[in-house]
């Protein structure tokens, strides 16, 4: 089909989006977030995690928490129950709980206590390196590199992840279900299957599910929901490094975007697109696909079509994708002359543009996307959080209220996720920094000193749960000893 590749100038957006002082007001995003409404006929399964003790206690004593509704920081204590936080601010008794052996008690001194942050375009089965062999991997490597990606999201202190596509149309399942049976680490998660292109649209073959036309798409729809996918992704436009498909050309018709969409939400589950071109973006919204992936040539039409049905749409631009190619592709053998000469640097121009001016409307935008290739590696995840704060305008708190309670309201889980607050999965970590001050702390995983997900203590040291010995403290109850490093038993050093 032809492509709607276009010269036509930049859109105006009606105004300028481009204020010359930084806002410093209250989130702005926060009524944006809680506006999203997904029909409940959408609701994903609310999959459990196994393996948490119903007993389990965990005490964070003297932290300052980020509770992700807005409010600035307070100092105050935290306790978990089982899955669940049960105390927040003032925890009663505390002091008998500190002296029972069964009570992990966990000395915050005044580190920052938040909730684990979310991906909203999310690729567990990306190597690392070149996707045009990921087709022919073995899949008893590929499920294995696929465990060791979910490994490194929790890793990073991410807790919940909105899968984007798979390179193996059951891959994501299997490492889902894995997860939520206690068997591996990882995140929560939301499985796709493989990304679905017309026959002269794909932008990976080995990876990708082919179909032309309405028919064909929903059965393409049909059997992925069959092997217990829980969102579809479309691939609707091009991508520049590709030198075939620009991200300015459209392969979908508006008679194959609705079937989609009819036949997806006929299924109970949402759709995601790569949407980069004007005309992908038009019809995304037009027909309803609930996620839209990267929208970086927006025109006018587009955004005043998102605005008005904003509480419909979610958008996740993937930004870091179009920053590292431009920037870090180089030392794998992708020259920056050759990123902007294919139009890289125009598009992020673009796309920056119209994502303030949509941050400016009051349309969602959360952070996540595309990690997994060469130089935009697994690990990385929270450099998402420092662009929207350095590029698009949003403050600290905005950005990580949009990968927090945002990436719960994508869910469809916000009154128990993404926050801390009484009564919601204790999904959270303790930072050793400031977020608020400076964003890219959360990318310093050694700052993430304890990361628990649903009650569970994935990652503390010995000294989180050992205050450092001073004279007198907590009424002489524990005695002043020298801070000896562990010595670990002669069979532990053998077996």
């Amino acid at each position: 089909m032809a492509p709607s590749r276009t010269a036509d100038p930049l859109p105006s957006f009606g105004q300028k989006s481009v204020t010359s002082e930084p806002y410093k007001g209250p989130p702005r995003n926060i009524k944006t977030i809680n506006d999203i409404h997904f029909d409940a006929s959408l609701q994903p399964t609310n999959y459990k995690i196994l393996g948490t003790h119903p007993d389990s206690k965990i005490l964070f004593e003297d932290v300052s928490i980020l509770d992700s509704t807005g409010r600035d920081p307070y100092p105050g204590d935290v306790l978990i129950e089982g899955e669940k936080i049960v105390r927040v601010g003032n925890v009663p008794d505390k002091e008998k709980l500190k002296k029972d052996p069964k009570v992990r008690v966990i000395h915050g001194r005044g580190r920052t206590l938040m909730s684990g942050l979310g991906d909203a375009h999310t690729h567990f089965t990306w190597n690392g390196g070149d996707l045009n062999r990921l087709g022919d991997l073995g899949v008893e490597k590929h499920v294995l590199l696929t465990a060791r990606s979910a490994q490194c999201y929790i890793d990073s202190g991410y807790t919940m992840c909105f899968g984007a596509a798979s390179a193996k149309e059951r891959l994501d399942v299997v490492i889902r279900d894995a997860i939520n049976a206690g068997d591996i680490p990882g995140p929560r998660y939301l499985a796709n299957g493989k990304e679905m292109a017309r026959r002269d649209g794909d932008l990976v073959a080995g990876i990708t599910a082919y179909a032309d036309g309405p028919e064909e798409m929903r059965e393409v729809i049909r059997h992925h929901v069959k092997l217990g996918v829980d969102n579809i992704k479309l691939s609707m436009s091009g991508e520049e490094i590709t030198e075939t498909r620009s991200a300015q050309d459209c392969y979908f018709t508006d008679e194959e975007t609705a079937a989609c969409v009819d036949e997806g939400h006929k299924l109970g589950k949402r759709l995601c697109a790569h949407a980069r071109a004007r005309d992908s973006v038009t019809m995304c919204i037009k027909h309803g696909v609930d996620v839209i992936y990267h929208a970086s040539y927006i025109n006018d039409e587009g955004m005043d079509m998102l605005e008005a049905k904003k509480t419909k749409h979610v958008i996740a631009p993937a930004i870091n994708w179009l920053i590292g190619t431009l920037n870090d592709a180089e030392a794998f053998g992708y020259p920056k002359a050759k990123a902007e000469q294919v139009g890289y640097q125009r598009e992020l121009d673009a796309a920056i543009r119209g994502l303030r001016e949509m941050h400016r409307r009051g349309i969602p935008i959360l952070p996540g996307g595309d990690y997994g290739f060469a130089w935009t590696p697994h690990g990385t995840y929270a450099r998402d959080l420092e662009h929207f704060v350095k590029l698009l305008d949003f403050t600290p708190m905005e950005s990580i209220i949009a990968a927090t309670a945002g990436v719960a309201k994508l869910f469809m889980r916000e009154q128990e996720l993404g926050k801390i607050q009484e009564g919601f999965y204790a999904d959270c970590i303790l930072v050793d920094g400031d977020p608020l001050q400076d964003i890219t702390v959360l990318q310093d995983h050694d700052k993430l000193n304890v990361i628990v997900l649903n009650g569970r203590v994935h990652k503390a040291g010995r000294k989180e749960y050992i205050a450092p010995p001073v004279a007198g403290q907590d009424a002489n109850y524990h005695p002043i000893v020298p801070d000896f490093p562990e010595v670990k038993k002669e069979m532990q050093k053998n077996y």
